[in-house]
C-alpha cells in the first residue's frame, strides 16, 4: 500500500472526510516531491498537490501515482475551498504540529462550512513509524554514506583544524560523494565543549581529550544519524573507564533489541549501567529515537515511554547512550538500527566503536 493510500485509510478511520497539508516534510512524505511553497489536499476520492509554476514541471514529472498537480489562479485556500466544498467534504484534518496559530486562523476565516480539526500530524506521525523496504533502502544509502565520510574524516583531522572546518569536511564530503544534503545540523565538539550533547562547533583549534561528531547524510529525503567520540591525544585512564562504559551500555541495550521490546526497558538497559558505574546524572536525554524522513521520529526510546510502546516491525531507532561531565568532557556512541519487515534487527552503521587516539 502507498503512504497516500495508507493516509486516505486512516484518515477515514478516524472520521476526517479531508485533510488540507501544509509541512514539507509531510508533503513530501505523500507526493514523493520536495517542494517549498503549496499545500496537499487530500481527500476519499482524490489528492491534490497545489503549487505555482516554479514547481510545475518537476512536480508532474515527479509526483506520487495519485496526486494531481493543480496552479491555483486565485490563491491557494480558494482552491482548496472549491476543492473540498465540490467534493462534500466538511471535517478537515490539518497538521496541528506544524500550522501556526495564526494561519489556522485565517484558514477558518477563508475556509467556511469546514470544520477544520488537528489530526492529520498524529496520524502521519503514527504511519510513518513503519518503514518500507524502499524506505529503508534509502536509510541503508544514507548511513552508508556517513559511514564513509567518518572513515575519511579520521584521515583528516589534525591538531590544527577547527571544530567548524571538521564539520564543515563531514558535511562536503557527504555532498561530494551523493548526499541530498544533511540530515541535521553536524555537531562537531572537543575537549570542554564535548560535555554539551548538542553543542555548536567553534572556529577554534580542537582541543585534546574527547572529540565528538554527531552527523548523517539525507538521501532522497531519508536520514541517516551516527555518532562516534574519537580522542586528539591520548586518553588518560579515567577517559578509557568512561568510553568503555558508553560502549559497554550501547550494546548491551542493542543485544536487547528485539521485535516487542519495551522502549522503556532498552532505555532502562544502558542507563542502569551507566548509573552503576559511578555516572548517575550525566545521562541526562534518552536512549534514542526514530529516524525517518524527519531526523526526530516516533518510536521513543526513553524511561517515559509508555509500557505498551515497544519496537515494532519498519521501526528505525537510534541507541545513542552518553556520559556528559559538565565543564570537562563527554562522550556518545550511536548507531542505527531497524526491525524489519521480516522482523529480523538490522544495524545501519559500520564505522569502528573501538577507542580511537589521534
Amino acid at each position: 500500500m502507498s503512504h497516500l493510500s495508507a493516509f486516505r485509510a486512516s484518515l477515514g478511520a478516524a472520521g476526517f472526510d479531508a485533510a488540507v497539508l501544509s509541512g514539507k516534510l509531510s508533503q513530501r512524505y505523500l507526493s514523493d516531491f520536495d517542494f517549498d511553497d503549496g499545500l496537499v489536499v487530500v481527500t476519499a476520492a482524490a489528492a491534490y498537490l497545489l503549487t505555482d509554476f516554479r514547481y510545475a514541471e518537476a512536480a508532474r514529472a515527479q509526483c506520487a501515482p495519485g496526486m494531481e498537480v493543480l496552479l491555483p489562479a486565485h490563491g491557494m485556500l480558494a482552491c482548496v475551498r472549491e476543492l473540498l466544498h465540490d467534493g462534500g467534504c466538511r471535517r478537515v484534518a490539518v497538521e496541528e504540529a506544524v500550522l501556526p496559530l495564526g494561519d489556522y486562523r485565517s484558514w477558518q476565516e477563508q475556509l467556511p462550512g469546514l470544520v477544520l480539526e488537528g489530526g492529520a500530524s498524529r496520524l502521519l506521525e503514527r504511519q510513518r513509524e513503519t518503514k518500507t523496504e524502499q524506505e529503508l533502502e534509502l536509510m541503508a544509502r544514507a548511513q552508508a554514506l556517513t559511514d564513509a565520510a567518518f572513515a575519511h574524516i579520521l584521515n583528516f583531522i589534525r591538531p590544527e583544524r577547527t571544530e567548524a572546518e571538521v564539520a564543515l569536511e563531514l558535511e562536503f564530503f557527504m555532498r561530494s560523494n551523493g548526499a541530498d544534503g544533511v540530515a541535521f545540523d553536524t555537531v562537531a565538539v572537543s575537549g570542554s565543549n564535548s560535555s554539551r550533547p548538542h553543542g555548536v562547533p567553534r572556529h577554534c583549534r580542537l582541543e585534546k581529550g574527547f572529540f565528538t561528531m554527531d552527523f548523517g547524510a539525507r538521501v532522497n529525503g531519508y536520514c541517516a544519524d551516527m555518532t562516534r567520540t574519537v580522542v586528539i591525544g591520548r586518553a588518560d585512564e579515567e577517559m578509557k573507564r568512561l568510553y568503555e562504559t558508553v560502549l559497554r551500555a550501547q550494546r548491551a541495550a542493542l543485544d536487547a533489541a528485539a521485535e516487542g521490546a519495551s522502549c522503556a526497558g532498552l532505555d532502562r538497559i544502558a542507563r542502569d549501567i551507566i548509573d552503576g558505574a559511578g555516572y548517575a546524572g550525566t545521562f541526562g536525554h534518552s536512549l534514542g529515537h526514530g529516524v525517518g524522513l524527519f531526523i526526530h521520529e516516533n518510536p521513543r526510546l526513553s524511561s517515559r515511554a509508555a509500557p505498551e510502546e515497544v519496537l515494532r516491525r519498519g521501526n528505525v531507532v537510534t541507541f545513542e547512550p552518553g556520559i556528559y561531565l559538565e565543564g570537562r568532557y563527554g562522550c556518545r556512541i550511536e548507531d542505527m538500527v531497524a526491525i524489519r519487515p521480516d522482523g529480523s534487527v538490522f544495524n545501519f552503521t559500520k564505522s569502528p566503536k573501538e577507542l580511537i587516539e589521534l
